[in-house]
């Protein structure tokens, strides 16, 4: 009898150890599983593209995020021929042309950056892009009558919105729009709200420098990221900021250009004058709950000109940003002040205007 106990209780006590080892394995498998990463770099949009996702589902949640890009660069791209907004522009005074929610949403969203920012955003400054041609192989300083003939073809007021037909027109024939300098913002909104659908908490979105950092990192930590220096090559930062749910897009000079007799031409070119701009801002970065409105705002600001480029932002709630001057001054607006370090000491912070 006292044997027969023994052994059950022998037995008890396998069973028990058995039963903490496997729970330690599913809490250890569990844990694992939710400090996963998936990173995936590739290339759309015209820029090379970086996703990481911590936790589950992140493989699923980037394959996804990819096919929503894909579409999206298929019906915004002014380099497919078959793409919306191709066909906008070949329909230029002739016809309106019926688009998706997704074009439709953008190109209106265009439009009101352009009235915000006083016409410095303007997507019908596609004739005078073309001419410049920054960015490829051969670019090009175009002649001064061909800038005063094409400037007659910018005006984000030719753009015409037919709301219940789903449709857009260009005024005159020629004309053309493109939303380059606004759609990379979208996207990464866009695949902010895949990787929600699939309850992701931690994300780091990277559309060629339009930066969406969702949630925290996995320790809890804000993500910390770096303001490029614009005088130096690319990765060298003038300082850090500290963001959680929080976009951050950047228009600097540095980004394309090309030197022609000691002259540096860049590729962020003055509606008003056909030319790269001339503002004493030469970096502009935007903070924002949304990336549309970095990159609506980025290029706009940077053209405006820094006391009406504060004012503008200080006067809308939730955005904030960080500008550099020709003279490496650092000037930042009032949300973002604690959130933000200056990390080179070549670079000096100074009050606003």
């Amino acid at each position: 009898m006292i044997r027969l106990i023994q052994q059950n209780i022998f037995l008890v006590i396998i069973i028990v150890v058995l039963i903490i080892v496997i729970a330690t394995y599913v809490v250890n498998t569990d844990k694992k599983k939710s400090e996963e990463t998936a990173v995936r770099e590739f290339y759309a949009l015209g820029t090379i593209i970086r996703l990481r996702v911590d936790g589950k589902n992140g493989e699923e949640a980037i394959q996804e995020a990819i096919d929503r890009l894909n579409i999206i660069e298929n019906k915004m791209s002014v380099f497919k021929e078959f793409s919306e907004v191709s066909m906008i522009n070949k329909n230029a005074g002739i016809s309106s042309q019926e688009v998706s929610t997704d074009t439709y949403f953008v190109v209106k969203k265009a439009v009101e950056y352009s009235i915000l920012s006083e016409g410095t955003f303007d997507p019908t400054i596609r004739s005078i892009v073309s001419l410049w041609r920054i960015g490829s192989d051969n670019p090009r300083i175009p002649s001064k009558s061909e800038i005063e003939s094409n400037l007659k073809l910018v005006n984000y007021e030719d753009i015409v919105l037919d709301e219940k037909n789903h449709s857009i027109s260009l005024k005159h024939v020629n004309q053309a729009i493109d939303v380059g300098g606004i759609a990379k913002g979208y996207a990464a909104d866009e695949v902010k709200k895949v990787f929600e659908g699939y309850k992701i908490k931690s994300a780091l979105i990277d559309l060629g420098g339009n930066i969406y950092a969702l949630g925290t990192k996995p320790d809890k930590n804000l993500w910390n990221v770096g303001i490029q220096n614009p005088f130096d090559t690319r990765g060298e930062h003038i300082g850090i900021i500290g963001v959680e749910n929080k976009s951050i897009v950047t228009s600097g000079n540095y980004e394309r250009y090309f030197t022609r007799e000691g002259k540096i031409y860049h590729h962020i070119i003055d509606p008003k004058t056909g030319y790269p701009s001339e503002s004493e801002v030469i970096s502009s970065t935007i903070i924002s709950d949304h990336s549309i409105d970095g990159d609506g705002l980025s290029t706009g600001v940077y053209i405006m000109g820094l006391e009406k480029s504060i004012k503008l932002i200080e006067s809308l709630k939730g955005i904030d940003a960080i500008f550099i001057t020709k003279n490496k001054e650092i000037y930042v607006t009032s949300g973002i002040k604690n959130s933000f370090n200056i990390t080179n000491t070549e670079f000096i912070y100074k009050d606003n205007l």
